[in-house]
């Protein structure tokens, strides 16, 4: 079976041969440099203990020094498992998600036309450039010339000009001996409806050839001279030559760059590239008149690790920007990611560089932001939060977006990096009042702590503060009284803790639940070491007898059994009143409006239990409906919390 032009091309540059390599070696992480594609480890050929078995995965092949076994990913396929050529390419096929081509008698036949197609495409450049040169491409000059463009650079690019005439390429292509069929097949004329003779596609353009990895010219971007035209730049149609989702502009040479060490940037259109290559970022390349791809995007990954997004500095290419983000949040993986160049209002990288320079483009590049960076700024853009809901609401669409990556440990990491951005946003308290000022400091600023309160949850900023008290109480008289985790277990793994100190007791309490006889309570505090030690020593937990193992357990019952009830009953309202008010955005009505009244019920009765109001003399350990000692305490510093003024 022969197997069409490209195919073959298509396949390599769509799997690294180090991921198929790993399945049958172990890397050598020392001598290895995965960001840059190089990879080392003993020869699966000749079964050595050193690592001279080495893999380049940009350029697709391996070589071991010592055996001096060679070749690219068919040929390793082949040699470590018997395979047949044929049966190594469906392998790999299947793998990249490619469709074998049909074992079709025919192939050959198209195989032909699609060189023919080449050499088509090629004398239409020839006929382009020449027209350049021509009286009806002054204004086309004009317009290179006032954008910098110089003849070597024209030269380079090979940017020539389609005249703006029904047949002049129809006209030359036939005279020169070329079918009719084969020049609309080439996407370079159509047909028009009435069947009448073909006509030109590009009129009144200047015309960029695009190339393949290969080289070859198969398809042209043009951009119109006349401003009223319908598309200001138009491409060639797909053809059997011409994918435009997965090829880029520049693809050859950008990808010879990136394999010299040179950043991958990825601009917006031709002149971009032009602009970054006589800059000295040769790594610059485009998509072809469409949004990126998931392909174009494998593409990237192929040439460089971490492809820098060059955006241009307006709403549009911020969004643009955006898209690519959401794109390829399913697909980012350990060391395959992308980041983000952020323009200066208005400017694309042709307009930077002229007026600041390749140094300014350079500095931009060295700091283009990470994409969860980028993702996080959308999400809170233009937000305020100055209530528990909408900051839940903020929670729910990061998990969202955590939910999209597929890669477990990338996903943790995203997690933490959201994590840390959330506690910047409100550790000064600004954002949850906008504009609130408080006497005696700054607008908006928080009260310093009291003396009562320093070294207590409260002095951390927590959004959760009553409920990570409560928490903590729950845990440290759970490890006081470690009989109860059986009794206590189920309800110890529905409530959803804040922190990651209190989730780590939380873990390790619920792996103790299961062992029979339950471990004593110095097993217990052994078991947790230090993070039980930093809970025992906030203010509010030192004044309850309860943490004393030899308190009376059925008192300890009472208080873990309110403790849980409140603080299900706030978290269970809480989440249905954020689930009912995201679905009002698309459909509000008499049940969505129940929904929210049960919701706010439900959190006014967690509060009641809780009100200053109703607290005792502090002799209830929390039996019945009433509120216990732990209520009276966090009732105290939340209250104050909320009603003290600014430091004098």
């Amino acid at each position: 079976m022969s197997l069409p032009p490209g195919f073959l091309d298509e396949l390599r540059s769509r799997v690294s041969i180090a991921q198929v390599v790993g399945r049958s070696v172990t890397w050598d992480l020392r001598k290895s440099n995965q960001g840059k594609g190089d990879f080392w480890a003993p020869c699966p050929f000749h079964h050595e203990k050193s690592a001279s078995f080495h893999v380049d995965d940009r350029k697709g092949f391996y070589y071991c020094f010592g055996c001096h076994a060679k070749g690219d990913v068919l040929t390793f396929l082949r040699e470590t498992q018997n395979m047949g050529f044929m049966e190594a390419v469906e392998a790999l096929a299947r793998e990249a998600g490619m469709v074998m081509p049909a074992r079709d008698p025919g192939e050959r036949e198209r195989s032909e036309k699609r060189m023919t197609l080449v050499e088509v495409m090629d004398k239409a450049v020839r006929f382009y450039r020449m027209q350049l040169m021509g009286g009806q491409a002054a204004e086309a000059r004009a317009y290179l010339d006032r954008r910098g463009l110089t003849e070597a650079q024209r030269e380079r690019w090979e940017i020539g000009f389609a005249p703006d005439s029904r047949h002049a390429l129809f006209h030359h292509l036939t005279q020169a001996g070329i079918a009719p069929e084969l020049i609309v097949e080439a996407g370079l004329c159509a047909k028009p409806d009435d069947g009448g003779q073909p006509f030109d596609r590009f009129r009144g353009r200047i015309m960029f050839p695009i190339r393949d990895a290969r080289g070859r010219a198969i398809a042209f971007g043009g951009r119109a001279m006349d401003p009223n035209a319908r598309a200001k730049y138009l491409n060639s149609p797909e053809t059997p030559l011409f994918d435009k989702g997965r090829t880029l502009y520049n693809i050859g040479p950008a990808r010879t760059a990136t394999g010299k060490d040179q950043p991958l940037v990825v601009a917006e259109g031709y002149m971009d590239v032009i602009a970054l290559v006589a800059a000295g970022f040769e790594g610059a390349v485009a998509p072809l008149g469409t949004a990126v791809t998931e392909d174009q995007l494998r593409l990237m990954w192929r040439m460089h690790p971490e492809p820098v997004i060059a955006l241009d500095g307006d709403a549009a290419g911020l969004r643009a920007g955006l898209r690519v983000a959401d794109l390829a949040l399913p697909l980012v993986a350990a060391g395959q990611g992308l980041r983000f160049a952020l323009l200066p209002g208005g400017q694309d990288p042709d307009d930077l560089i002229k007026a600041s320079g390749a140094g300014a483009m350079r500095a931009l590049i060295e700091r283009a932001v990470p994409m969860a960076r980028l993702l996080w700024d959308r999400e809170i853009s233009g937000q305020v939060f100055d209530s528990p809901e909408r900051r839940a609401a903020l929670d729910a669409r990061l998990k969202a977006l955590l939910a999209r990556i597929q890669d477990p440990s990338l996903r943790e990491h995203y997690g933490e990096e959201f994590r840390q951005q959330r506690r910047a946003l409100f550790s000064d308290g600004g954002p949850f009042i906008p504009g609130a000022g408080r006497r005696g400091g700054r607008k908006g600023a928080p009260a310093a702590p009291l003396p009562g309160t320093r070294g207590s949850l409260l002095a951390t900023g927590s959004d959760h503060v009553d409920e990570d008290l409560r928490a903590a109480s729950i845990l440290t008289t759970l490890a006081a009284h470690p009989a109860l985790l059986d009794t206590f277990s189920d309800a110890l793994l529905t409530v959803e803790f804040h922190r990651d100190d209190l989730r780590q007791v939380q873990s390790d309490l619920l792996a103790l639940s299961h062992q029979s006889p339950p471990p004593e309570a110095d097993t217990v505090a052994e078991r947790l070491g230090d993070a039980l030690t930093a809970l025992l020593a906030l203010p509010h937990l030192q004044t309850l007898p309860l943490l004393r193992a030899r308190a009376d357990k059925a008192d300890a019952r009472r208080l873990l059994d309110h403790e849980f009830r409140v603080l299900a009953a706030n978290q269970g309202g809480l989440r249905e009143m954020l689930e009912a008010m995201e679905q009002i955005g698309h459909l509000a009505d008499e049940g969505l409006t129940w929904r929210l009244e049960q919701a706010q019920a439900e959190r006014e009765r967690a509060r009641r239990l809780t009100a200053p109001e109703q607290v005792d003399d502090g002799s209830s350990t929390g039996g019945g409906d009433g509120p216990s000692v732990l209520d009276r305490l966090i009732s105290e510093e939340v209250w104050v919390k909320k009603r003290r003024p600014g430091p004098p």
